[in-house]
């Protein structure tokens, strides 16, 4: 059976059937296996193995965790909502402060009410009680009366009056929660412990009066031979229990989690109770399909599935769902083959050696961290960074010098995350980079060019595939000409080539043959314009007698042309550019397939025709997805270098990519290898834009002015030296310079809203540290985010 090509297809170019995307040597690879001899490198620590397939209970914890709607960019598994503002907290220095000068002052306090320097602190409780209570003289109770009870209970609600009033006014609570978040649970827990023996040593002595208030309330023996013992055994008791009760507080504060600021995130909300389960296969059990849904579901939970099995067989329902018969054709190839339903074309089920962290339910790649700095927003500082089709769909500009990070840390990951939704059917990715790049081993790719390697297993097309000249020949010309070259100019010319030698030999030219044609070859062309009068095509003659008056004139660009293809017309790259029709090179007509391919170009030896080349497959790439019928497969590009491949062309056509589903990773080492005329439009077609650490201000220029300026809030502070004509006055102002060594002054401050840049170059080439970039997102609803300091190394 088949579903969009996901299963069952092998042939991915127009012509006879042939294996175009091979499968790997070998078995295919066991959910989390990695290849014989392949050292996969050590995963991130907080994460299980994330370069392995989730499979068995984490995959459904995985599933089950919540992903809630946030910005462009945000990292959503498991994502809690920051607060759009940060909330005004008093510096912790001031509050300890403030606390504990409030405790000094009511221990003061007590100490002078219960010592009695404060006179008359018992007039209340007797006003208020009877007179045979008290004593005439003083202030005692008189014992055998509701007094003493009295008088204790009096003490006790003073004493709580004294420290919970200065207390509240010295936000007591409030300094230990935010002690305890500053340094931590197991500093709180020494806290409680320290402040517990405290309390009990002073309640024991009756500093604190509540020793007094429960043994007032005890019921003493007043007769009775063993009276005195009996009273102390049950005073002896009460404080026992006394001790107790007053250390459980403590217990408590030791044992409990600080409360968290005022204005901070909340912890994710746990599912409704009447959400499905996604690991229970919801939408199958809407459908009826209840018996696929309960395999599914068990195999999630024993282990067989991975999150790409769990991807591609969702991503194959998506496409059944429409029709009964595609919803039959499900069932079936569930109940054969369970979790390995719907496999990629290759056979895989994993990639070899998974480096970064994936969701594949939300077909992100997490890439970095958004730094805690006042750069950032506040709703977006700690959390994390990550790229989806929807970003990507409005192409990236990645600009960073060698060393930077720019294939390691962006590349490879954006890389690695296609190349699994590849796996699950749901992108199809082509890569560029040099022969010496890293870009993954080449199990992880359907298919592998090594241009100017003899030992490549695959061609490429120098037309794209097309079978028209005139498309044909726009193409080459966007692709050969310089800057200096008129391009209507060149595609004519081209055309009074291609389009004759095409009717006499049912195919485009060689490399070799196409020099020989734009060098204007006499035997080439007179061999051409015989057979073509032979066949009558007299408008191909006329074509030809064009293109011979036009030879060798001031304007013509047909000279340039070739020495432009004279780049490719190398020995090493004799085997490769094949037009002959014995072999199968590849087209960007794969992209109608979820394919994988890797393009290495020989830098090293051949720079310009590596460029050339880089240039060919953009053009290649633009055509082919801006004319696609079939949209639902998002299709990307990854230049990893894309010094001088962009023409205006080019330019134009990746403003055309967000309507196709399709994008294009462009990475730059500066933005001086791109032409002068085109560094602005390029600016304005990508919708990511990514400076990393070590751009140089001329780079940090071109960023600045995309990203614009804010309005912000300046506070100017101006000091004034305070002069007095009191003497008094300034006899203490003498003495106080005499001492802090400065003269008293006195601060104005100005609060004003100014305009200034988001980024200025200087900042995005001095205050980038190693490891962070400065990026700025756009996804293709066109909602976007403000420029972001991200570490990539979180």
């Amino acid at each position: 059976m088949e579903f969009e090509g996901t299963h069952g297809s092998r042939s991915t170019h127009d012509g006879p059937p042939h294996a175009d995307i091979p499968r790997p040597a070998g078995a295919p690879s066991t959910p989390g296996a990695a290849p014989p001899g392949f050292r996969a490198p050590l995963p991130p620590k907080p994460t299980a193995a994330p370069g392995a397939a989730r499979s068995g209970p984490a995959l459904v914890d995985w599933l089950r965790t919540s992903r809630p709607a946030a910005a462009p960019g945000v990292w959503r598994y498991g994502h809690v909502p920051r607060p759009d503002r940060e909330t005004d907290e008093t510096p912790l220095r001031t509050v300890l402060s403030g606390a504990t000068i409030s405790f000094l002052v009511a221990v003061l306090l007590w100490s002078l009410l219960r010592n009695g320097y404060i006179p008359y602190w018992s007039v209340p409780i007797r006003l208020f009680t009877p007179s045979d209570w008290w004593r005439p003289l003083g202030s005692a109770p008189v014992p055998g009366t509701g007094g003493p009870v009295a008088l204790a209970v009096y003490r006790f609600a003073l004493f709580v009056g004294v420290f919970g009033g200065i207390g509240r006014f010295g936000r007591w609570p409030y300094a230990w929660n935010r002690l305890a978040r500053e340094y931590g649970h197991r500093a709180q827990a020494v806290l409680a412990v320290l402040a517990g023996l405290l309390t009990v040593t002073l309640v024991r002595g009756d500093w604190v009066p509540l020793r007094p208030l429960v043994l007032s309330m005890l019921p003493y023996e007043l007769t009775g031979p063993d009276a005195v013992y009996a009273n102390q055994q049950m005073e002896d008791t009460a404080t026992l229990v006394l001790t107790l009760a007053t250390a459980l507080p403590f217990v408590w504060l030791a044992l409990r989690r600080a409360a968290p600021p005022a204005g901070a995130a909340a912890a994710p909300a746990p599912p409704a109770a009447g959400a499905p389960d996604p690991a229970s296969w919801p939408e199958l059990r809407a459908a009826g399909l209840v018996e696929a849904a309960d395999r599914l579901a068990a195999e999630a939970a024993s282990g067989t599935m991975n999150d790409i099995d769990y991807a591609r067989i969702r991503t194959a329902w998506e496409t059944a769902a429409a029709t009964s018969e595609g919803q039959a054709a499900f069932l079936r190839e569930v109940h054969t083959r369970g979790a390995a339903a719907f496999l990629h074309p290759s056979g895989a089920r994993s990639l070899p050696g998974r480096a970064a962290v994936h969701d594949l339910v939300l077909r992100q790649v997490r890439l970095g961290t958004v730094t805690d700095t006042a750069r950032n927003p506040y709703p977006r500082r700690t959390t994390g960074l990550a790229l989806d089709p929807d970003v990507l769909g409005t192409s990236m500009l990645v600009v960073g010098p060698s060393g930077s990070g720019k294939t390691t840390r962006l590349v490879r990951p954006l890389v690695e995350s296609l190349s699994l939704q590849a796996l699950a059917g749901q992108a199809a990715v082509v890569v560029v980079g040099s022969d010496t790049t890293p870009l993954g081993p080449d199990e992880a790719y359907d298919v592998v060019i090594r241009v100017g390697d003899p030992s490549s297993p695959h061609d490429l097309d120098l037309y794209g595939g097309t079978s028209d000249p005139d498309r044909a020949a726009a193409l080459l010309a966007d692709v050969l000409a310089s800057d200096t070259t008129d391009i209507r100019r060149a595609t004519t010319a081209l055309a009074q080539l291609l389009g004759p030698f095409h009717a006499v030999h049912g195919r485009f030219p060689s490399v070799p043959e196409l020099r020989e044609l734009l060098d204007g070859s006499p035997v080439l062309l007179q061999g051409l314009r015989t057979a073509l009068e032979g066949a009558g095509h007299a408008s191909l003659v006329r074509e030809l007698d064009a293109r011979a008056r036009q030879q060798g004139t001031g304007g013509d660009p047909a000279t340039h042309l070739a020495d432009r293809i004279a780049l490719l017309d190398r020995p090493a790259f004799a085997g490769f550019f094949d037009t002959s029709g014995t072999g199968a090179p590849f087209t960007m007509r794969a992209l109608e397939h979820p394919v994988r391919v890797r393009i290495d170009l020989p830098e090293s030896g051949h720079a310009e025709a590596s460029r050339l080349l880089a240039r060919l497959v953009l053009a290649q790439f633009l055509g082919r997805t801006t004319g696609r019928t079939d949209r639902s497969r998002f299709a990307c590009l990854v230049l990893d270098d894309a010094a001088h491949t962009l023409t205006a062309a080019t330019v134009r056509g990746l403003q055309r990519l967000r309507s196709a589903h399709a994008g294009v990773v462009l990475g730059l080492r500066s933005v001086e290898d791109v032409p002068e005329h085109l560094r602005t439009p390029l600016f304005g077609a990508v919708g990511c834009r990514v400076a990393l650490a070590g751009v140089t201000t001329w780079d940090g220029k071109r960023f600045a002015e995309t990203w614009g300026t804010e309005w912000v809030e300046t506070r100017d502070v101006t000091s004034r030296t305070v002069r007095s004509d009191e003497p008094l006055t300034r006899v203490a102002h003498a003495v106080r310079k005499l001492v802090t060594g400065r003269a008293v002054t006195t601060d104005a401050v100005t609060v004003r809203e100014v305009e200034r840049e988001r980024w200025s170059a200087s900042d995005l080439a001095h205050g980038v540290p190693p490891g962070h970039a400065v990026l700025s997102l756009t996804d293709v609803g066109g909602e976007h985010t403000p420029p972001l300091l991200v570490d990539l190394r979180a």
